[in-house]
């Protein structure tokens, strides 16, 4: 299948946000877990949500140290979540993710 690099971005930041908001994958570890991704790949990842303007932040667990927590979509911005969860095959298939 060829697709170009712009719609895999795409379909990677719907995919991350989407495993941080079902809670499937809330934090890097998580993430490069259920994705194979690499860490730093998560990472931009989470960063580049924003400019999808998904607000995506960073709960610290009480008492935790070294940036022990989890990641919240606290909104979707102009993403519909429905849509991801009904093409969640096929995007999972581009990405070639497991």
């Amino acid at each position: 299948m060829d697709v170009s690099k712009t719609k895999t971005s795409f379909y990677r930041r719907l995919y991350v946000a989407y495993l941080i908001d079902s809670g499937l994958a809330s934090n890097v570890p998580a993430l490069t877990e259920a994705t194979g991704m690499p860490r730093r790949t998560a990472q931009d990842t989470i960063a580049a949500l924003a400019d999808l303007d998904i607000l995506c932040e960073f709960e610290q667990e009480d008492g935790a140290r070294n940036h022990a927590g989890r990641y919240r979509i606290r909104d979707w911005g102009a993403i519909d979540r429905r849509w991801i969860e009904g093409n969640l095959q096929r995007i999972k298939a581009v990405l070639e993710y497991p």
